[in-house]
């Protein structure tokens, strides 16, 4: 008899700990989402009952950039070793060099919270594994990067803002970054391993991201502000099961696209303002050879309820496709009138013969527009820019497009609805263009040349 009312008190007791004892474990949130096409599950953190972990008790001082760049790197080297926490940013401007995450960490800015990024170059070395346009070299380290992350989080209400003095200097782009871009685009088509292209040193001057998430996975960025930015904004590179959400971005300097999905899939992208320099948001799947070598497309991309302030485009796909695009849906996005001298096109699929790749699948419904310098829906197949007189051909690869669905848009001013300048050796297959209005065209409705399946019902 005793050793039973024993057991029922152990029993008891082990029962009331594990009721008291809070969980500051970290969780995975599954998301489902409805797509005109078959949408895996997306599986990003759930940092809400993590432990913080405060700048300013590792010593962060504002207006001291050495104290807090190490006291944000010890924060996410604490949350990390402990396997969940939020490194959080209070109120106030802290200035910064890079930060580099490790899994299992939110970074977290309190409202009126300010990460101001030097625009030292010197302060983003070593040199780390990144990209330029479409090909993978070791280049300046992102302001805010991760390589190899799982189960990551940028969140809150405070802003990620760039200092831009010295990454204006080098928009110019002189003939030293020009013959940097030459040097590594024959590197790439010829095959040299990544850590044999070193870009750094030899006054390329090749910008860094401002944030990239290199194959990495379960991420989310929600709720901050971003200002400003050397490069592409937000670029998940080789990364999957991303969401972006309530994000608000203005940044107007060269190659400033808000997002740039490149190799990457399972992405959720919505509630987000747009206010750029370049496209809002830019799908790519890596250049050339280095491409195919990797041969990863990124698909199962939505992008929902945003609006667009400025950019070139809403959606731009390519030039960098070589890897391959399908399942992309757009839906329920404004572009304002502030974007009226800037918007070249809603949806813009660019590519050309040196690229390869494949396009697919690509859903745009419900957009409302005003002025547009373009049209609705533009597809040119041979881009190239500078490029054309700057670099040989190395191998020829076309890309197929095909199976392009876009309904549901009115816009009040634009030169054309459809202009495609598909390859005749590969044309374009299969445009529906169902319910697009457009109030006032300047040009003609509809300039097509090689496509093949073309059906616009009014």
């Amino acid at each position: 008899m005793k050793i039973k009312f024993s057991f029922l008190i152990l029993l008891l007791t082990s029962f009331f700990i594990s009721c008291t004892e809070e969980d500051h474990s970290l969780k995975i949130t599954e998301i489902n989402i409805k797509a005109p096409f078959e949408m895996p599950t997306i599986k990003i953190p759930d940092f809400s009952n993590c432990k913080e972990f405060l700048i300013t008790s590792f010593g962060a001082v504002q207006g001291d950039q050495d104290k807090t760049t190490k006291a944000i790197a010890d924060a996410i080297f604490q949350a990390n070793k402990i396997g969940g926490g939020i490194v959080v940013i209070p109120k106030g401007v802290w200035s910064t060099g890079k930060i580099h995450f490790k899994s299992n960490v939110n970074l977290h800015l309190n409202d009126e919270a300010v990460l101001l990024f030097s625009d030292n170059p010197e302060d983003y070395l070593p040199a780390v594994s990144s990209t330029w346009e479409g090909l993978e070299c070791y280049n300046y380290s992102p302001l805010i990067y991760a390589f190899q992350c799982k189960n990551i989080a940028i969140t809150g209400k405070g802003i990620l803002k760039a200092k831009m003095d010295v990454w204006t200097e080098w928009f110019k782009r002189p003939k030293a970054h020009m013959d940097g871009l030459v040097r590594l685009y024959h590197m790439g088509a010829k095959g040299v391993p990544v850590k044999g292209r070193q870009m750094v040193g030899d006054n390329a001057n090749f910008r860094p991201h401002f944030i990239q998430f290199n194959r990495c996975e379960n991420i989310l960025v929600e709720g901050i502000s971003i200002q400003d930015s050397p490069f592409w904004v937000i670029h998940p590179f080789l990364s999957k099961d991303i969401v972006i959400r309530d994000v608000k971005v203005k940044a107007h300097g060269h190659n400033n696209d808000g997002v740039d999905p490149e190799m990457s899939q399972n992405i959720l992208i919505e509630n987000c303002t747009f206010d750029q320099g370049d496209d809002a948001i830019a799908v790519k799947s890596g250049r050339n050879q280095d491409s195919w070598r990797l041969n990863t497309p990124s698909k199962n991309i939505v992008i929902r309820n945003c609006i667009v302030k400025n950019g070139h485009e809403l959606l731009a796909i390519g030039s960098e496709l070589s890897g391959g695009i399908e399942n992309i849906f757009v839906d329920n996005c404004i572009v304002t009138e502030e974007a009226m001298s800037s918007m070249d096109h809603l949806v813009f699929i660019k590519t050309n013969e040196r690229r390869g790749g494949f396009v697919k699948n690509i859903f745009v419904s419900n957009i409302k527009a005003d002025h547009i310098k373009g049209g609705i829906l533009g597809i040119e197949t041979d881009v190239l820019y500078q490029w054309r007189d700057l670099v040989p051909t190395y191998e020829r690869k076309l890309t197929s497009i095909e199976s392009i669905f876009i309904e549901n848009i009115q816009v009040s001013d634009a030169q054309f609805i459809s202009k495609i300048l598909g390859q005749k050796e590969l044309p374009v297959q299969t445009v529906i263009l169902k319910n697009v209005r457009v109030d006032s065209i300047h040009n003609k409705k509809i300039i097509h040349e090689n496509i093949e399946g073309f059906n616009w019902v009014e």
